[in-house]
């Protein structure tokens, strides 16, 4: 397993510095990234039939790994409710927005709920029975006129007495609920933001939408990746398999197996780019830059061992067979990413010529510079560091 070596990879673990990467892995009998809209089948682009994995399966993989291997929080993950995570960060710096829970009879009220559901953009945050409040003005007059400016624009005429009556009674309660708050002003919503970054390992390096339901803003991350892109086209298949099980006693009676299916790629190399940008690392307040040696150091570990933790039936040989990363001398960069990227020339085996099923058919046909200073390359200020 690959890890960071601090002396020797210095360069490349500078947060200060502007960072760009390629990515190379390959997978054999199987299916890196399925579609949902084709059966489950690999995806691929339809005209020149490349495969293709998307950047939100790519950044997973750095989740898990970060979570499991690395032992660091993540925010997007499927344990816990993501509002419940941002209303965990208010209350542990010190905010708790008003709050009420509606009885079972207004739950079991779809009309209601709905109607609740569509508060989102004035301030109000529903879930699991309980109403939130998270603005920053908290007087009665304001609660309720919010509610009731959201009736005006649902349209009176749609809305029954009955559900009048109750959003009337709902605004009141939360209104007494507020009295002794003192609302959710800039700069809490700034604190709750930023013990997210610091908290949840995700957040800091990719970003994250965190307005899902208490409104802490929104992070871009200083991290991003581009979709990988097969070198060569891809063969589908999808074969037949059996499985010498049944579910149900029904099933039991027509037999002892049942026919399954596995879609797969024989064989497929694949690339992609990432970036780093320094500016997006700091807070947008104190330009405090966030991300530390140890946070970019993890991110080339993940990077390097993507799969290594990762196989599964339909994933069982997947490998990273290449990260390479262009490290500037500055935060502004000294050379077009576009650019750089051309220096990692992987060919395509070639039409007519054999088809590709293993990483040495491309042996002959990876071309690059040597990890160091390119200078001599006409990028002056620009580090390639090859790391796997």
């Amino acid at each position: 397993m690959f890890q960071i070596d601090s002396e020797k990879h210095k360069v490349v673990i500078d947060p200060t510095k502007r960072h760009e990467f390629v990515i190379l892995f390959d997978v054999t009998n199987g299916n890196p990234n399925g579609d949902p809209d084709a059966e489950n089948l690999p995806r691929i682009d339809p005209q020149t039939m490349t495969g293709l994995v998307t950047d939100v399966a790519l950044k997973r993989k750095v989740r898990d790994y970060a979570a499991q291997i690395q032992g660091k929080n993540i925010f997007i993950q499927s344990k816990t409710a993501l509002n419940t995570l941002i209303e965990k960060a208010f209350n542990d710096v010190g905010v708790k927005p008003a709050s009420i829970t509606l009885i079972e009879q207004e739950q079991a009220d779809e009309a209601l709920i709905a109607y609740l559901n569509a508060l989102g953009e004035a301030g109000f945050a529903y879930d699991c029975g309980q109403l939130t409040y998270n603005g920053d003005d908290v007087k009665p007059s304001t609660i309720k006129k919010l509610i009731q400016t959201q009736l005006e624009d649902e349209g009176n005429e749609e809305i029954s007495e009955e559900l009048s009556k109750k959003l009337e009674d709902i605004a009141k309660r939360l209104a007494d609920a507020a009295k002794d708050k003192k609302g959710i002003k800039p700069e809490d919503r700034e604190k709750a933001r930023k013990k997210m970054i610091n908290d949840y390992y995700d957040i800091k390096m990719f970003g994250a939408v965190l307005s899902t339901g208490l409104n802490a803003g929104q992070v871009r991350g200083p991290v991003q990746l581009t979709f990988a892109k097969s070198i060569d086209p891809v063969l589908l298949i999808d074969p037949t398999i059996t499985r010498q099980a049944r579910t149900t006693e029904d099933r039991m009676k027509t037999g002892s197996t049942e026919m399954g299916r596995k879609p797969l790629i024989p064989y497929g190399l694949y690339r992609a780019h990432g970036f780093y940008n320094p500016f997006l690392a700091k807070h947008s307040d104190t330009k405090e830059v966030f991300v530390s040696e140890n946070d970019l150091s993890a991110l080339w570990e993940s990077l390097a061992n993507l799969f290594e933790f990762d196989h599964s039936a339909s994933r069982q040989e997947m490998a990273v067979q290449g990260l390479w990363v262009f490290t500037h001398d500055t935060d502004k960069g000294n050379a077009h990413a576009h650019k750089l990227f051309k220096l990692i020339d992987i060919k395509p085996v070639g039409e007519g010529k054999m088809v590709p099923r293993s990483f040495t058919d491309y042996e002959s046909k990876l071309t690059m510079p040597d990890s160091g200073k390119l200078d001599s390359s006409g990028f002056t200020g620009v580090t390639l560091t090859r790391l796997v």
